[in-house]
């Protein structure tokens, strides 16, 4: 018997993974991997999905599907839910995706270490029902955390999985899952039940700009959202803002050939990143901009240096650092 488990490298999918391996039943784990997951922290190097899998002593196939899941953030059929999150829409992407792998590699059910009633749009027993009908997967989910208290699944009632030795967790409480960890010596995972961008209000709102701005996502621009401080200098460009060096640096590898880079001259100051197709205006408020989060904030005038995509010279423009009206009327964020 084999199956096939969703495993994002939080707790709650660990837990699932190990309580059926328990029962003797061979066990591959799939993992998503996302511009939007931020389940592995930036101090490790190895993925908390490959991590979890090592210690689980399982094989990982990792999918990337960050083309589709941006098809999904534009115009989610089921909505989104309290920020841009389409989580109905990002569940049956993902269960769709785990159903094609099951069958591929001769998996007879799928698990997933969703908890009932624990996240308020996927995890409500309509929803889950939702997802389930609409991926094709009605009764092939095995869910180990809550199925005491979930109709029975196919591999339940034909006695592949032992329900009896399955969990009644339900609710939003981290502390059985917690003590469940410590009961199975579960002691290094990185974050408690995943993590998803789009549910922080501020990358939420840069993803929210970026959509009614540009008609085409591009996976470039979704990872500009994750650094810097966000502007929108006009309808058809934005500035972004280095906050500290190692910000500045990945901007620096971020950028287009497209895109202007700008620096201040002779003074510590943030890289600049402009993108989007930029006036004479443009250019001077990103350099205005630019300016105010330098160290020449309190000075008259500040020369910032311009490169136009690759070029090796750069052009310069004399500029008064922008003030706190211009800032707040430019700045994207959560309204």
């Amino acid at each position: 018997m084999r199956a096939l488990a969703l495993l994002s490298g939080g707790l709650d999918s660990t837990l699932a993974i190990k309580i059926i391996l328990d029962q003797g039943i061979e066990v591959e784990a799939l993992n998503f991997k996302s511009v939007f997951c931020t389940c592995t922290p930036k101090t490790r190097s190895c993925s908390a999905a490959a991590t979890a899998a090592q210690q689980l002593g399982v094989k990982l196939y990792a999918l990337s599907s960050t083309s589709e899941f941006l098809e999904i953030v534009k115009k989610p059929k089921h909505g989104y839910g309290r920020n841009m999150n389409p989580c109905l829409d990002c569940r049956i992407l993902m269960f769709r995706k785990a159903h094609e792998r099951m069958k591929e590699t001769g998996g007879s059910f799928l698990i997933t270490g969703e908890v009932l009633g624990q996240r308020p749009m996927s995890q409500r027993l309509n929803a889950m029902r939702l997802i389930d009908e609409e991926a094709g997967v009605t009764g092939l989910v095995v869910r180990p955390l809550s199925a005491g208290v979930l109709e029975p699944s196919i591999p339940e009632l034909k006695g592949w999985v032992d329900r009896n030795k399955l969990l009644s967790i339900e609710g939003r409480s981290r502390k059985p899952q917690i003590e469940l960890a410590e009961s199975f010596s579960i002691n290094d995972y990185p974050c408690p039940a995943g993590g998803c961008r789009l549910t922080d209000p501020g990358f939420a709102a840069r993803m929210k700009d970026l959509i009614e701005h540009e008609p085409e996502l591009l996976l470039s621009d979704v990872k500009l959202l994750t650094v810097g401080r966000h502007f929108r200098i006009s309808p058809t460009a934005k500035a972004v803002v280095g906050r500290n060096e190692e910000e500045n640096e990945k901007l620096s590898t971020l950028r287009q050939d497209k895109d202007r880079r700008m620096e201040v001259v002779g003074l510590p100051g943030p890289t600049t990143i402009v993108r989007g197709q930029v006036s004479n205006e443009d250019l001077l408020l990103a350099a205005a901009i630019t300016a105010r989060y330098s160290k020449g904030v309190d000075l008259p005038q500040v020369t910032v240096a311009v490169w136009n995509g690759n070029a090796a010279e750069a052009s310069e423009l004399c500029v008064a650092p922008a003030d706190t009206a211009s800032l707040e009327a430019t700045r994207v964020c959560r309204k």
